[in-house]
């Protein structure tokens, strides 16, 4: 095959998916909003079945579901018939998956549901299908054609099926008011949680490691200090040890340029008054979203009286994997 034929296939796989999820958009309807109801009332959990390639789009179903305020897993139905059905109780909801709707490792597990008392919805591409009759709420997922040049392959079917479980699974987390603090308890790992869970308290220098000076020292004594912590900058603070300035590696730039005297010239004549702070309990990415809008290196980090308690630059929130 050429080069050209690669592409030209790839671009026709890719028509028929889209055309695929603007068809199944007629299918977000009253099905849609009573299995979605179902799942919002569910005191139990929410559990998907499938088998194949509808299994494999089911475990993606139910980790999207969970990571949004959704409490659901996974069940293999042949893992079921052999006593994974003990997992599942009458205060859960299951959701069914099968493109056929006739998926035999699935119907057998029906009667036990049907038993127990737990309510079934059933995403098919049939709406007469065994699975669709037998469900309390059927939802559509039909395509007109696959992908795949034999029509064989789960393609379209696939792809549809997964987006109609990504428009529940984000529709219940609407419905539950779930928040980007709610979503990071279930996220503490990597940089997603690092950027929503840590604070500057977290991160920032802070005591003895805080570069902090006074209005009536010199240049040259800042210059010691900022050496001394790495941060490339210092805080200067007034009789009260409130914050009263700030002194970075840029405006040393600028005041050499001027050939000012750094041993005699008092920090307080060449330090910026008014600096940009942070306090302890801001989230570092919030931080991070700062530094960047107003293209500084650092913050100085002040409590409620207005007094440095830390320090932080950017390089530490990149250590902190929150960059």
């Amino acid at each position: 095959m050429t080069k050209l034929s690669f592409i030209e296939q790839g671009l026709r796989v890719l028509d028929i998916e889209r055309q695929a999820l603007f068809d199944i958009k007629q299918y977000v309807d009253d099905n849609f909003h009573q299995a979605c109801q179902l799942m919002y009332d569910c005191s139990g959990r929410i559990i998907i079945i499938g088998m194949g390639k509808s299994g494999h789009i089911g475990h993606k179903i139910a980790a999207t579901l969970a990571s949004t305020g959704s409490p659901a897993f996974f069940v293999h139905p042949g893992e079921a018939s052999h006593g994974d059905l003990g997992m599942i109780t009458k205060n859960d909801v299951v959701m069914l998956i099968s493109n056929s709707g006739e998926t035999s490792e699935v119907l057998n597990i029906i009667p036990v549901l049907k038993r127990l008392g737990a309510k079934i919805i059933s995403m098919t591409g049939n709406t007469q299908s065994t699975m669709a009759t037998l469900a309390n709420v059927h939802v559509c997922i039909k395509v007109e054609k696959e992908a795949c040049s034999l029509g064989l392959a789960p393609t379209a079917s696939t792809t549809a099926t997964l987006a109609m479980g990504d428009a529940m699974a984000v529709a219940l987390l609407e419905a539950r008011g779930f928040t980007a603090d709610d979503f990071a308890l279930s996220h503490p790992g990597g940089s997603l949680g690092k950027r929503l869970l840590l604070t500057l308290k977290d991160v920032m220098h802070c005591g003895v490691n805080t570069p902090i000076i006074t209005t009536s020292q010199t240049i040259k004594d800042a210059l010691i200090e900022m050496t001394a912590k790495g941060l490339g900058m210092t805080a200067i603070v007034d009789d009260n040890q409130q914050l009263a300035g700030l002194f970075t590696d840029g405006d040393l730039r600028r005041i050499l340029e001027q050939r000012v005297d750094i041993h005699t010239t008092l920090i307080d004549a060449v330090m910026t008054k008014s600096c940009t702070t942070a306090t302890q309990d801001m989230l570092a990415a919030q931080a991070l979203n700062i530094m960047e809008h107003k293209r500084i290196n650092g913050l100085i980090i002040i409590n409620e009286h207005n007094q440095p308690i830390g320090a932080l630059n950017m390089q530490d929130l990149l250590k902190a994997g929150v960059l």
